[in-house]
């Protein structure tokens, strides 16, 4: 008699939910920290090339070489150091928590943070501690170093800045935290090309320390091409985790060639750090709506009846992201990615019209 999936599957991944996507189709996306720009159309036309000419009935290079040795040069990767590739950072995460999971291992990161490494604790079986982070979603701490000591973690998450509250922490906090902890700390620079600081100047300086940065955010988020950078002493036994050819043609061929124009993605950056500034301005002056201060491209924002407002943006044409429910410490509030001129002036036009009617 077949068995049914309840029957089978394990009982904490029956109680998970699915990482949600919703359906954008028609509206100004503003949910997903996308870089709201095109390549040029000159380079569209070489990536039609590209992919024209591309080998797709043969296995991509497994290692990527080429790739791994333009970010090294792009990133200004320290000496000594080496770059493993994910099909994005979600699959980085994911190899990490596996090669670190011994019996009773646990995994730490800050509350509330990207929610993905509590997830891939759960896949993995590994048990989760988060930390909270203070009244001003800073790192405490006094409550790091007690985690710390009393769960003694494998491994760490700090994302840098962090999302889903754009700010940076203190880095004389996180130099600690890699001091003090027995295992493995990971500086997740998902954000790094909208906030300017970034800690791979240091990983020579702390042997458990890796850093993990992606090209999503600087307008290749289809490509999904993560990178962890550190020691080859680590990076070769997450290695061993990482299925065949997990980073295809395409992506390596279009990475390749689109960071041999690195300056176009460094002048939208600039972009949207300009655009960043201008939007949390004007959201500062909407009356009812508190703005935190954001170093990434994207803007968290805390109004009153938030499940409301956002259901009243989606009415209006625009989806943002609503983290109210998700964390006791979003309630009522709201994230918005920093998108074009056109697209942040329809989004504030749709605030504003949806503000007095949730109030």
């Amino acid at each position: 008699m077949a068995k049914s999936p309840r029957d089978i599957v394990r009982e904490d991944v029956q109680a998970l939910a699915p990482y949600h996507v919703p359906d954008s189709a028609g509206l100004v996306k503003l949910d997903a920290m996308e870089n709201p720009y095109a390549l040029p159309t000159d380079m569209q036309a070489e990536v039609g090339r590209l992919a024209a000419r591309a080998p797709l009935n043969r296995y991509p290079d497994p290692g990527a070489s080429a790739l791994r040795e333009r970010l090294k040069q792009a990133m200004q990767v320290p000496a000594g150091m080496e770059i493993l590739l994910g099909n994005g950072s979600d699959e980085l995460i994911q190899l990490l928590a596996l090669a670190t999971n011994r019996p009773g291992a646990v995994l730490l990161s800050v509350e509330p943070s990207f929610v993905l490494y509590r997830m891939v604790a759960t896949f993995v079986g590994m048990r989760y501690v988060g930390v909270p982070l203070d009244e001003r979603f800073g790192l405490d701490a006094q409550a790091l170093d007690a985690a710390i000591d009393a769960q003694r973690p494998a491994l760490v998450f700090l994302a840098y800045p962090n999302n889903p509250t754009g700010n940076l922490f203190d880095a004389q906090i996180i130099r600690r935290v890699v001091e003090r902890a027995p295992g493995l700390v990971v500086v997740d620079e998902a954000y790094h090309a909208f906030a300017g600081r970034s800690f791979l100047p240091e990983l020579a300086r702390y042997p458990n320390l890796l850093v993990m940065r992606t090209l999503s955010k600087l307008g290749l988020a289809g490509l999904r091409l993560g990178m962890l950078i550190g020691s080859p002493d680590w990076l070769v036994e997450v290695d061993k985790l990482r299925l065949p050819y997990n980073v295809n043609v395409l992506t390596q061929q279009v990475a390749h060639y689109v960071l041999g124009r690195a300056e176009v993605l460094s002048e939208q950056a600039a972009s949207i750090r300009l655009e960043r500034e201008r939007l949390a301005a004007l959201l500062t002056g909407c009356a009812g709506v508190v703005a935190y201060p954001s170093d990434a491209n994207f803007i968290l924002f805390r109004v009153r009846q938030a499940a409301a407002v956002f259901a009243g943006l989606k009415a209006r044409g625009v989806l943002v992201k609503k983290l109210d429910g998700s964390h006791p410490r979003l309630v009522d509030c709201l994230r918005v990615t920093v998108g074009t001129r056109e697209e942040n002036e329809r989004f504030l036009t749709a605030l504003r019209q949806t503000l007095p009617q949730a109030a």
